[in-house]
């Protein structure tokens, strides 16, 4: 894999990460588990801590489609063009979610569901132990589903292969997930990735194995140690999918 001054700089961005985070507990950052209004939802667990080493050795694994940094080689043609469309999925995602009555939840996750938040600089998560949560926005399908779902805090890792991939991948919760992080602007990297298929399954299918399950989205840091993964027109639920993640 051809290797870019992006991937060298994890060495330097370890060392930045400990200096420092902002709390992921702040009104603006947090808010409660909420589905549709009648569904009468309880409140939110607290986040439970990072993966134990047995839920570790648990966690799926699956074979990622490395060996190049041109996320175009690797994405499919139609994926690809989801990312063209994500300024579609921004405003209609967040003006359902926000008519169907949860104006105030949206407005409470802060710079979370800000399109233009992301900071550039520091964008790779160094390799290690993270917490992450998902937030769907807007229906994929027109009266299907919530329009607002907010998951409880799980358990991300970020891994750097030998040949110097970067992997993110979400080890526990539901919609398990794990794909590779390519350069891509100043202000963002490309995800190319899968899911899993349900919680018993601890294995992820290879990108375009599984057209259903396959997965592209924008990598984006919004926050001193907090970042986004943002998936435009997910191929289920929603019209967009936010992956929070806190060191």
């Amino acid at each position: 894999m051809r290797r870019t001054p992006l991937l060298f700089a994890l060495a330097a961005t370890t060392a930045l990460a400990a200096c420092g985070e902002n709390s992921p507990n702040s009104a603006a950052e947090m808010s409660s588990a909420v589905s549709e209004p009648a569904a009468g939802v309880p409140a939110r667990a607290a986040p439970p801590a990072r993966a134990t080493p047995e839920q570790q050795a648990a966690a799926p694994t699956g074979v990622a489609q490395g060996g190049t940094d041109a996320w175009r080689s690797v994405a499919t043609a139609g994926d690809a063009s989801l990312l063209g469309r994500l300024d579609q999925a921004w405003r209609l995602g967040r003006a359902e979610a926000e008519t169907a009555g949860f104006a105030r939840q949206v407005e409470a996750l802060g710079p979370l569901v800000d399109p233009n938040a992301a900071q550039p600089g520091r964008l790779q998560p160094a390799p290690g132990a993270y917490r992450c949560r998902t937030l769907k926005l807007g229906r994929r399908v027109e009266g299907q589903g919530a329009a607002y779902v907010e998951q409880p805090w799980a358990a991300c890792s970020v891994e750097m292969t030998p040949g110097g991939d970067l992997i993110l991948t979400k080890t526990t919760g539901a919609q398990r997930m794990r794909g590779l992080l390519y350069p891509d602007t100043d202000r963002r990297l490309v995800y190319v990735g899968t899911q899993a298929g349900g919680e018993a399954e601890n294995t992820f299918p290879a990108y375009g194995e599984t057209p259903s399950r396959d997965q592209v989205g924008v990598l984006e840091r919004i926050g001193q140690n907090r970042w986004r993964l943002v998936l435009p027109w997910p191929k289920q639920d929603a019209k967009l999918e936010l992956l929070e993640i806190v060191r």
